[in-house]
């Protein structure tokens, strides 16, 4: 009963953010997509942000390096997220990104030094698998990756980053953790829309209280994914958000944004249960065994 609550939370933080893709296209057809887009959501989700990181920074301030990792990590994932979604095929970009915990499982093992063991490589592989279908990797032909493919991978690799630093964040309010990657969102935001000399669009009523209502969406499916992130085991947690890889597929086939071949469904099945494998923690070794081993 205890788990109760942060399971309803994440499962409906995950489901938002599956749904995500249709305010993006809605902006997207009205001429505001990709960072002009992720600048004006977030840079107003930040007027909120830097007053509550303000007011905690005493409380994080030990944990400073997590709090940053969070910020640029998170933002990232957003940013790019955001601009793959807002024109790309949604189920294409969905099934990419989430290799997140694949790409844990793997920088575990780089970076911490964590066993891989076999059936974790047999995660890799469905993994990889799924990857070739989804991407169009066929004996006779290779649909090279495009922009968007690219920002999902990305995307993936960033949230895993960031999720791993919201575990290791416990002295940093749910608050913060919650608010930080809005920031890093805008600024990364910003930078791009320079670099790309991308303007931003003449904004009216209409555009912009719709704009404030995108934000909103994505402050409390953020909260939500947060308190489940932070209150939940890492693998029933990597089970509960493959609701977000969920509704993301079916209402895509629902509303026919994109057509959803044979490939497509056998490359989400494949990376769905890869990320599953991943994300559920092994069991340990008996004590016999490892008085054995030593």
């Amino acid at each position: 009963m205890n788990s109760l609550m942060p399971q309803g939370m994440l499962i409906g933080g995950a489901i938002m953010w599956g749904l995500g893709w249709l305010p993006l296209q809605f902006f997207a057809a009205r001429g505001l997509a990709g960072m002009p887009l992720v600048l004006l959501t977030y840079s107003l989700l930040s007027l909120l942000a830097l007053p509550v990181l303000w007011q905690q920074r005493r409380q994080w301030a030990s944990q400073y390096r997590q709090v940053l990792t969070m910020g640029l990590c998170g933002g990232w994932a957003t940013a790019a997220l955001v601009t793959a979604l807002a024109d790309g095929n949604v189920v294409r970009v969905m099934l990419l990104f989430y290799l997140a915990p694949v790409w844990a499982m793997v920088g575990g093992w780089l970076l911490l030094g964590e066993r891989l063991s076999g059936t974790r490589l047999f995660a890799l592989g469905l993994a990889m698998l799924g990857i070739g279908l989804t991407l169009g990797i066929t004996g006779e032909a290779l649909d090279a990756p495009g922009a968007n493919d690219w920002l999902a991978l990305s995307a993936g690799l960033a949230f895993s980053f960031n999720n791993l630093a919201t575990r290791a964040a416990n002295q940093v309010p749910l608050a913060s953790k919650a608010l930080v990657s809005f920031i890093g969102s805008a600024l990364l935001g910003g930078l791009f829309c320079l670099l790309l000399r991308q303007p931003l669009p003449p904004l009216d009523l209409t555009l912009s209280w719709q704009i404030a209502l995108l934000a909103l969406g994505w402050l409390v499916s953020m909260a939500a994914v947060q308190y489940g992130l932070t209150h939940l085991e890492a693998g029933r947690a990597a089970v509960l958000v493959v609701f977000e890889l969920i509704a993301a597929v079916l209402s895509s086939a629902w509303f026919g944004a994109h057509a959803i071949g044979p490939n497509e469904w056998l490359g989400a099945a494949l990376i769905t249960t890869a990320a599953l494998i991943a994300g559920w923690p092994e069991r340990p070794l008996p004590i016999a065994t490892r008085s054995t081993c030593a």
